[in-house]
């Protein structure tokens, strides 16, 4: 697999599949990009070609101690598309991921992408302030951090059954499945971990959200408890000229995976 050196010399893995029409694939906090194995799989298949990478600090790619905002990863999104020569690229964010396409379109004015999909993703801005009074309380954000800090095992087995809409008597989502997005996610660093989580939980991208000058598809699961449907995928939608909505009734956070067959449908119908 290559690696992708970015303008601060952090080394990126990256995953490079198939051959045929791009996409790019980011991954969510706090995973990394085999997350995506299947759903990039399936897409090989139907001809396309399929790039994941890890965000700095997680995953196989170089763990430094700083840059976890969304100006330095949007670059570094820009360093894996012109390290790999890439265009007509169809650029997918999943929820966290989101937040690096947006400031991506903005800050590179999405040179190399002639499609965008926003999956579960934070955009526009999750924080609860005075001009988001439904957003999510910073209380949310700190009590993330104190939890990682004190037992991050602890944290992440919680949080992962949140994420795929887990609950006492639902097995939908195995027992090793969950095991596994765990460990996927402490290979990311802790300093990493918790940066990020102030990176997605108090960033704006309210300005950003006029860079979208492709075509933008916003999938969102309306029973998503981790990036609430109402303030997230709804108004990036609204705020996304001329941007496609698809509410997956009931879905969870995680719907790449519990809605895996109808997300690669409706990547593929996209890209197409």
């Amino acid at each position: 697999m290559p690696i992708i050196k970015t303008a601060d010399d952090v080394q990126l893995y990256v995953k490079d599949w198939g051959t045929g029409r791009p996409f790019v694939l980011i991954h969510g906090w706090p995973l990394n990009a085999d997350m995506w194995d299947t759903v990039a799989h399936e897409l090989v298949e139907k001809g396309f070609r399929v790039v994941a990478y890890d965000r700095r600090g997680f995953g196989r790619s170089s763990q430094p101690g700083a840059g976890y905002d969304y100006d330095t990863m949007a670059d570094d999104l820009a360093a894996v598309i012109d390290g790999l020569s890439l265009s007509d690229v169809t650029l997918v964010g999943f929820s966290m991921g989101g937040g690096e396409v947006a400031r991506y379109m903005s800050r590179h004015g999405g040179k190399g992408v002639s499609r965008t999909a926003l999956v579960s993703a934070v955009t526009p801005y999750l924080l609860k302030d005075d001009s988001n009074p439904d957003g999510v309380d910073g209380s949310t954000f700190d009590g993330f951090i104190a939890e990682l800090k004190k037992d991050r095992p602890a944290f992440l087995e919680t949080f992962g059954k949140q994420f795929y809409g887990v609950g006492m008597l639902d097995w939908s989502v195995s027992s090793a499945y969950l095991e596994w997005t765990k460990e996927m996610a402490l290979q990311a660093s802790l300093r990493a971990t918790i940066g990020c989580v102030d990176a997605f939980g108090r960033t704006d991208f309210r300005a950003d959200m006029a860079a979208f000058k492709v075509p933008t598809l916003v999938i969102h699961g309306t029973s998503d408890a981790t990036v609430p449907f109402e303030i997230s995928g709804k108004r990036a939608a609204g705020a996304i000229a001329g941007a496609e909505l698809k509410a997956y009734d009931g879905a969870p956070h995680g719907l790449h995976y519990t809605e895996q067959d109808r997300l690669v449908t409706d990547l593929a119908n996209f890209a197409r």
